[in-house]
């Protein structure tokens, strides 16, 4: 009975001494090897968690990479100073009242709304004005103010704001989603992910190293200890952020936006290339967006230079192309228009006619009748093959593949490849090949194809690919990558645009603007050449305008390709792409905007 009972109590004792043993071995393995290792369901390791529960952290800089203009001038990561408030319990919300409106008064704010969002946060929060998606900066005036009230519970710091505040026309920049709006403390925050333009489709090479963040010691009533000093946890990784440097000219592309605003511009978009190499220098898009403030449904987000538009007369260069490309006109040829076709319930805009003129003159002119004809002497697939060659019916943006870790990697985010023919296309219906000769029924370009066919006849035929993006840098300098300019080459085979109907072409568009639907733009600063096109669309079962102009200039020494769409215009309304046009001529006629080194591209 004894030995039993002896026996129990040396077994107990084993068994606790190994229950103990592998309580210190998951302890041991705890310290020495998981507290590295992230915790399931979190981005931080065990050893980041338990600081968290004793310290509040604020993200002043996400880490992600930033863009820049050709220039180097930021596009993103600007440099503000803001407010960060912290929480307080009942008896200090007391005792601070008195300095909460004088606060109130700093902040150019009411009091009930600056206590009503602060009273309610339980974690430090960067102070947003009324209705504002980011961070207020403040003035050093305000600064010096704030420093002055003593107030324990806010702190002044420096904040990296990743867009400029407001609307903008940039929608090829993109947007971010994931970052907390209200409350941007660390703890378990959603990862930062590009949505769109080259946020999105660079986010894997740009995502950055770490964040930094500014942690302060917190007591377990979750208030600031203040006799202890904050601490700032930054990657010191000398490569990181990456920086992109963009084909942009952001003075140009800021001046444009404020044409179009002035101008009241609903719908559209301009596009800016260097006659060059077909650099994208400006490309605004409308309506603006606020990339601190998306609402996917309302669509403002999107890029609607790279969206495909029914082009109306412009797309008559595509037909001028291929006529004389298979000798089916000579530029001399004469015509009569008399304002009606006779058939496919075509007519020409021109109330009455032209008269009697030339193919060159029909081209000035717009004439739909010269247009029609030319169309029934073509075959879809001569249509179809000029229309490719000069890049239409593709996406024509710079890419490249295999790049940094990316099978595909295409700056130009969601960009359309437009279409010349439907698919289900009759190829033998005479009628389906006049309507889409001058720009109707099927064909539809987006303004970023439009500009880049003017620079494909100025190069002869030759099809550019329009960069974005220029390079890729590290945080020191380093070049990491250099996105060199692509030349398609002539495309189309049997339909490839030789080098003279490239110079015909070039003339007639002179003719546009000296004598043409053009006409008004002679008194501007420099001569352009150019083409006008207004496209009969329904929106909503009205009948509405897209109105175009596209040109080159100067014409003496080619340095800019321009087009111009505006969408959804009424009938009857002035043609506001051509007057629009006519300012940006003059815009970039300013020494400001001359290309450095340019030359003529012919």
């Amino acid at each position: 009975m004894k030995l039993d009972r002896k026996q129990r109590v040396v077994y107990g004792w084993l068994i606790l001494t190994l229950f103990i043993l592998i309580l210190a071995g998951r302890l041991a393995w705890v310290q020495l090897v998981m507290k590295h290792q992230r915790m399931p369901g979190s981005n931080h390791t065990m050893i980041e968690a338990s600081l968290y529960q004793r310290e509040r952290g604020v993200v002043l800089d996400s880490g992600r990479g930033h863009f820049t203009d050709r220039y180097g001038q930021p596009l993103t990561g600007h440099l503000i100073w803001t407010a960060v408030l912290f929480p307080m319990n009942k008896a200090e919300w007391s005792e601070a009242q008195p300095k909460l409106r004088q606060l109130s008064d700093i902040l150019n704010t009411d009091y009930d709304a600056l206590t009503d969002q602060w009273y309610k946060s339980h974690e430090p929060i960067l102070w947003h004005a009324q209705s504002s998606p980011v961070p207020t900066a403040l003035s050093s005036e305000q600064i010096a103010r704030i420093h002055e009230l003593k107030l324990e519970y806010i702190q002044v710091l420096p904040y990296q704001q990743r867009y400029p505040a407001g609307l903008s026309g940039m929608q090829w920049l993109g947007y971010v989603s994931g970052q907390r709006k209200e409350n941007l403390f660390y703890k378990d925050d959603p990862e930062i992910k590009g949505n769109s333009g080259l946020e999105k489709a660079l986010d894997p090479i740009i995502r950055g190293d770490e964040p930094t963040i500014v942690y302060f010691p917190v007591n377990g009533g979750n208030h600031v200890i203040q006799d202890m000093e904050p601490m700032v946890k930054a990657s010191s990784n000398p490569y990181y952020p990456l920086r992109v440097q963009s084909t942009i000219d952001a003075g140009m592309q800021r001046a444009i936006e404020d044409l179009t605003e002035k101008a009241n511009m609903g719908k559209g978009a301009v596009v800016v290339l260097d006659a060059r190499n077909a650099d994208i220098l400006a490309m605004v898009s409308r309506p603006f967006y606020n990339p601190e403030d998306i609402h996917p449904e309302a669509g403002e987000w999107e890029n609607r230079a790279v969206k495909a538009a029914v082009p109306g007369s412009i797309f008559k260069l595509v037909t001028a192309a291929a006529a004389l490309e298979h000798g089916v006109v000579k530029p001399r040829e004469k015509f009569h228009c008399s304002g009606e076709y006779g058939k496919y319930g075509l007519s020409c805009w021109k109330e009455g006619g032209h008269g009697t003129i030339t193919a060159e003159e029909g081209f000035a002119h717009s004439c739909n009748v010269v247009f029609a004809t030319l169309a029934e002497r073509l075959t879809h697939e001569q249509l179809e093959a000029a229309a490719n060659s000069l890049g239409l019916g593709q996406t024509v943006g710079w890419q490249a593949k295999d790049l940094l870790g990316l099978s595909v990697l295409k700056p130009l985010d969601h960009e359309e490849q437009g279409t010349i023919f439907d698919k289900s296309a009759d190829r033998s219906d005479a009628g389906e090949r006049v309507q889409t000769a001058i720009g109707q029924r099927d064909t539809a370009i987006s303004p970023l194809q439009a500009a880049n066919m003017v620079v494909t006849l100025l190069h002869g035929g030759e099809v550019h690919r329009p960069r974005l993006m220029d390079k890729l840098t590290y945080a020191n300098g380093q070049l990491l990558y250099e996105a060199k300019p692509v030349v398609m080459g002539k495309l189309g085979g049997s339909g490839n645009i030789s080098r003279e109907t490239s110079a015909i072409l070039r003339k007639w568009m002179e003719d546009v603007v000296r004598e043409g639907t053009g006409k008004s733009l002679l008194n501007h600063k420099a001569r352009w050449a150019g083409k006008s096109g207004t496209a009969q669309v329904k929106v909503k079962g009205r009948a509405r305008n897209n109105q175009w102009f596209i040109g080159y200039g100067p014409v003496e020494q080619p340095r800019y390709a321009v087009a111009v769409l505006v969408e959804d215009r009424s009938p009857d309304s002035s043609h506001q792409a051509t007057q629009l046009f006519g300012q940006v001529i003059d815009l970039l006629a300013s020494p400001d905007f001359s290309v450095s080194g340019s030359g003529s591209a012919r």
